[in-house]
């Protein structure tokens, strides 16, 4: 059985909810999948004074954070993430940045791997950010999994080659469209990590 990890960064649950729709996607495909967020660092204060920040903390207290071991375990990884300015969130790059044992293990190399996110402006860094995210999967030797155009579903969710992204609904939460595309991507990543792990 083909072993995706969904490691991603959320604070009002957007995020999330792509994590999840992507998830379905995996699991459909005969995929056994580990969906894990990372260690929030932002001060109480701040979660505090964004209502949406604080409800969502609460309502996914109970999923697991992401270790090590669910790197070294998976065939595939997926990261999700907002976008922080133009780059990812500093909470998934703090996990990010703690790999470097795995890494010199070469324990991440010939994996697939893939990116997805949002901003909260239709030009506010989708694009830049994933990125950004796919410049890791390089020094890790993994092999990244674009989304491309490889499917009609892809157009109505935006049409972005990086990887599904989201623009913030003030509210309404991830258009339909959006959350189809990212079981999509579920599908596509499960495909090449099997390839990739028959291989290894």
């Amino acid at each position: 059985m083909t072993k995706i990890a969904i490691i991603y960064y959320s604070s009002t649950g957007h995020t999330y909810q792509l994590a999840r729709a992507i998830e379905e996607g995996a699991v459909a495909s005969g995929a056994e999948v580990r969906v894990r967020k990372v260690r929030e660092t932002a001060s109480a204060e701040i979660i505090a004074a964004k209502p949406g920040w604080k409800e969502h903390l609460e309502a996914t207290r109970d999923v697991q954070e992401a270790t090590l071991d669910d790197l070294d375990w998976a065939d595939g990884f997926m990261f999700g993430t907002p976008t922080r300015f133009g780059l990812p969130s500093a909470q998934l790059k703090q996990f990010i940045d703690t790999t470097g044992p795995l890494w010199a293990q070469g324990k991440l190399q010939d994996k697939a791997a893939a990116v997805f996110g949002g901003a909260g402006n239709l030009h506010g860094g989708q694009e830049s950010t994933l990125l950004a995210l796919q410049n890791i999967f390089y020094h890790w030797g993994a092999v990244i999994v674009p989304i491309g155009y490889t499917d009609k579903i892809l157009y109505a969710a935006g049409g972005n080659p990086y990887g599904v992204s989201y623009t913030d609904g003030r509210g309404k939460g991830i258009p339909p469209e959006k959350l189809a595309a990212g079981r999509y991507q579920g599908k596509r990543i499960t495909r090449f990590a099997a390839l990739l792990a028959a291989e290894r």
